[in-house]
């Protein structure tokens, strides 16, 4: 049906239907939203999936509504909407605008449960027809309607109600009685006799993972005990409340509490523990040294939060006596942030005194919230885009506590929810957790998953809802869903979920603490906006959806309950160590058959292994002058594709059963992508693993699904362990194989030599000028490419929420490219070297890298600084330090 069509018999409709719902008096008019006279063709009267509230679709859309005034004089005009964020409107009376915009307000949400009344006036109208007309500049707040009358307050706050009917609670029974709950709690751990708290004002985080960035707002609470017999709260460290409380640990005696603690603004976080009786305050780590001049260099000044300070944060206690904590030590900065606000945490551990520090990994972007596993390992939240949509793989991993044997648990391949946060076992359970299902912004609070680790990873097919009745199905915010929330949202309709749900409100769920499989203690917000100082309180919830009030405090919210109580400590799987490759900085992979999830590839396709890393962006690299950012990207390295450094090692040969055998670097950001005889990529690894030096590590082929068994020892030997493990080393033409990855170093000499002479500024056939002017950030030649998609290429920011789906063999690279297709003789006797042609499909295969290095100034501007697109050695290009001096660069 024609929109236009459609949207003019809905507005009919909508007369018929309605019509008696709008009335007049000698003092009031009344006027449903959807008994339009004129609007933009982007507008749906009764738009269903909103409540059938008067919805646009896109920007600059326009409503208006004829007004037959009994008599002339000065009116009020009460308008009842819903937004979920500012959304100003321009209002014009017969067609004459007033000045300053109205219908500013955030309502809290999108929905008829958040519309809210707002009155502007008096104006003029005169007897007769009227036309008010509202315009708006960007998006629009969704319309229920609008009441016209003499008082300057609503005649009738209920006037739309029977159009808008209260939709039904799925937020299930909810019992206030705390004294039942705790009995309940007791009956179902009769050894339990308190619940450990944290109470703290809620963070006010733009994102999920921003609470230390810009979420410390409101400062004051404690680490504290409820007596599950009288309801009793004990604060432990009164001396310590003025501050912020993060996340807390209970050691496995129970004996102990390990926790975050930030004292004012422009200080980190750094992790402190008390004894459960409130003695033994200590602190256990501190600034670094040079602290100081570190947030000399780093701060923003127009940045009122955070001063790029080190921040320790999220303690677990680990089964060897040490304790594991996500910080910013690394002193990186998130890839997809252009003002490099924003800064990564990654795991680390550390002895049980905060002696001996320890990185475990070296992502480019955060992880957070780590608890361990009934067998040992850490399991954590991990976000990471290798050639994936930016805002979407935050799924949940694990790792030993030394850092070995990391690997995907769940998530990485669903795009809503986007975040698996604050993951926790199941009590005596190898494979089923619980995890918060959360937007990427603002506040990592949302819907209570149930998740099986044994299901396909690649679907949803192992999750299942505790609360249905809240959702995760955008970028922005939160879904309350008709019906309840059933799967997570499949990568086929991830498309155009870059925006924002239709609440802001509760219920949102936070800090699942399974009793069991069915028994959870959780935050829990019940209605009110997400960062409400005190909305959050205790509760106890089962898999029936009845939740039961705990505790409320009456200032604060509160977080992170765990029962205290002594708990076993788990067995740790060891894992094979190499101490000669360990003191090298080295790692040993084995695979022993990559034709294992290769689903298509004839065996004796797959020649060679590439290895990459994925480089994480050091504060280091943060420039101190304009120009140089583009599509978030602080330091640009790529136009419209991937946001982080991809560097090569070199490749390493496959055997004819498909095995290999070989060594990487250690403690680097390692993925890999399958070969055939002309080095062109088959297959692409879009994740990474973060081997430890030292660490002996087997793969049973490529991308092999979780419920795959992993075959440890095959039928017969590897033939590739028959020998001594490879070093990537180079392709042809290449001295070595470990290099950076730059297009004008790379393909421009080719395009020069081959090529130009058909497709320059002169003589720019098919429309194709591949000539090496440079542009503002990059060259004329590769826009080109990309502009007319002669390659295939993976837009981690288009769309950002998305792009993480599984993509089988020949997908990406130069076997889907079209750009090969011309560089072949009988494409005007173009003939490349078998070493060009490997350097412009090495490109095309690494999704169309621009740039070798986040260092150097690029924009076109600094043509004449000598630090413009520098072209720098391998160990250059990816060092945490840049290779100039700042007075230099």
């Amino acid at each position: 049906m024609n929109t236009q069509r459609h949207t003019f018999l809905t507005s009919i409709l909508g007369l018929l239907l309605f019509g008696m719902a709008c009335s007049a008096t000698a003092q009031t008019i009344t006027i449903p939203a959807r008994r339009l006279s004129d609007h933009s063709d982007i507008v749906v009267p009764i738009e269903e999936r909103w409540d059938g509230l008067v919805v646009c679709h896109g920007k600059n859309g326009m409503l208006q509504w004829t007004v037959d005034a009994p008599a002339s004089g000065d009116y009020y005009l009460h308008f009842l909407y819903a937004s979920g964020e500012r959304r100003p409107v321009q209002l014009s009376l017969n067609s004459k605008e007033h000045p300053k915009p109205i219908l500013k307000q955030d309502t809290g949400g999108f929905l008829a449960t958040d519309l809210q009344w707002e009155t502007q006036g008096p104006y003029r109208l005169t007897t007769g027809a009227n036309t008010v007309r509202l315009q708006a500049n960007g998006s629009f707040p969704h319309m229920a309607g609008l009441v016209i009358s003499k008082a300057d307050k609503v005649p009738d706050p209920d006037a739309f109600e029977d159009l808008f009917p209260r939709p039904v609670d799925l937020t299930g029974p909810v019992s206030e009685d705390v004294v039942a709950t705790r009995a309940a709690v007791q009956k179902l751990l009769p050894s339990v006799k308190h619940v450990l708290y944290v109470k703290r004002y809620t963070f006010q985080s733009s994102h999920y993972y921003t609470d230390f960035i810009d979420g410390c707002r409101h400062f004051g609470g404690n680490l504290c005990l409820l007596s599950l017999d009288d309801g009793s709260v004990t604060e432990l460290v009164p001396e310590l409340s003025h501050g912020i409380f993060g996340r807390c640990d209970l050691s496995y005696d129970g004996h102990r509490i390990a926790f975050g603690w930030k004292e004012k603004m422009d200080v980190g976080f750094r992790i402190w523990e008390v004894n459960i009786d409130g003695s033994g305050l200590r602190q256990l780590t501190f600034p670094p040294a040079d602290e100081t001049s570190r947030i000399t260099k780093y701060n923003l000044d127009w940045w009122k939060n955070y001063a790029h300070h080190t921040d320790d944060m999220h303690p677990c206690y680990l089964p060897d006596g040490g304790i594991c904590f996500a910080s910013t030590r690394c002193e990186y900065g998130i890839l997809c942030d252009g003002p490099d606000k924003l800064t990564s945490s990654v795991i680390y551990r550390m002895d049980a005194d905060g002696n001996a520090i320890e990185k475990l990994s070296n992502n480019s972007v955060s992880e957070s919230a780590p608890s361990i596993m009934n067998d040992g390992r850490i399991l954590y939240t991990r976000w990471e885009y290798v050639d994936n949509g930016s805002v979407t793989n935050k799924g949940l991993w694990c790792m030993r506590p030394d850092g070995t044997g990391s690997e995907e648990v769940y998530g990485m391949s669903i795009a809503f929810p986007s975040v698996f946060n604050v993951g926790r076992a199941v009590p005596n359970q190898n494979s089923l957790f619980v995890a918060i299902g959360a937007p990427h912004m603002p506040l990592g609070v949302g819907t209570i998953m149930l998740i099986d680790s044994r299901q396909d990873r690649r679907t949803g097919d192992g999750v299942s809802y505790v609360t249905p009745e809240v959702d995760t199905q955008h970028q922005w915010g939160w879904d309350k869903v008709p019906g309840g929330a059933t799967k997570p949202v499949p990568p086929e309709q991830q498309a155009g979920r870059d925006g924002k749900g239709n609440t802001q409100r509760g219920p949102l769920y936070m800090d699942p603490y399974p009793l069991s499989a069915k028994e959870f203690l959780v935050s829990f917000n019940r209605s009110d906006t997400w960062n409400v100082e005190n909305a959050y309180g205790l509760y106890l919830i089962d898999a029936d959806g009845k939740k039961h009030l705990l505790h409320r405090d009456d200032e604060f919210s509160c977080w992170t309950p765990i029962p205290v109580r002594p708990r076993r400590t788990p067995s740790i799987s060891i894992a094979t160590m190499d101490a000669k490759l360990a003191a090298k900085g080295l790692a040993k992979v084995i695979v022993s058959d990559i034709y294992r999830g290769l689903d298509g590839v004839e065996r004796g396709t797959i020649k060679y292994i590439r290895v990459n890393e994925h480089v994480p962006r050091p504060w280091a690299a943060r420039r101190f002058w304009e120009g140089d950012a583009y599509d978030q990207q602080h330091s640009s390295i790529t136009c419209n594709t991937h946001l982080g450094l991809k560097i090569q090692y070199g490749v390493v040969p496959v055997e004819e059963d498909g095995s290999a055998h070989f060594l990487v670097e250690a403690d680097k950001n390692i993925f890999f992508q399958a070969l055939d005889a002309n080095y062109q990529e088959v297959q692409r690894e879009r994740t990474f693993v973060n081997y430890r030096p030292g660490e002996i590590r087997s793969c049973v082929g490529c991308h092999e699904r979780a419920n795959e068994l992993s075959l440890t020892v095959a039928a017969q030997m590897p033939l590739a362990l028959l020998r001594a493990p490879d070093l990537p080393g180079p392709q042809p033409g290449e001295k070595t194989g470990a290099r950076p990855l730059a297009y004008e170093s790379d393909v421009q000499p080719v395009l020069d030599k081959h090529c130009v002479r058909c497709h320059d500024d002169q003589k720019s056939e098919g429309d194709l000028n591949l000539s090496g002017e440079l542009t503002k950030l990059f060259s004329r030649s590769y826009e080109n490419i990309l502009r007319r998609d002669l390659i295939p290429i993976i837009g981690e920011n288009h769309p950002k929420s998305g792009n993480n789906h599984y993509l089988p063999p020949y997908s990406l690279g130069t076997h889907a490219s079209r750009l090969k297709d011309y560089l072949v003789p009988k494409h005007y006797d173009v003939n490349l070297s078998p070493a060009e042609r490997i350097r412009v499909t090495t490109w095309i295969d690494s999704n169309g890298q621009f740039y070798g290095s986040y260092y150097g100034r690029k924009n076109l501007q600094f043509r004449d600084h000598p630090n413009f697109r520098p072209q720098l050695s391998f160990e250059q290009s990816h060092a945490n330090t840049p290779p100039l001096s700042d007075a230099k660069r």
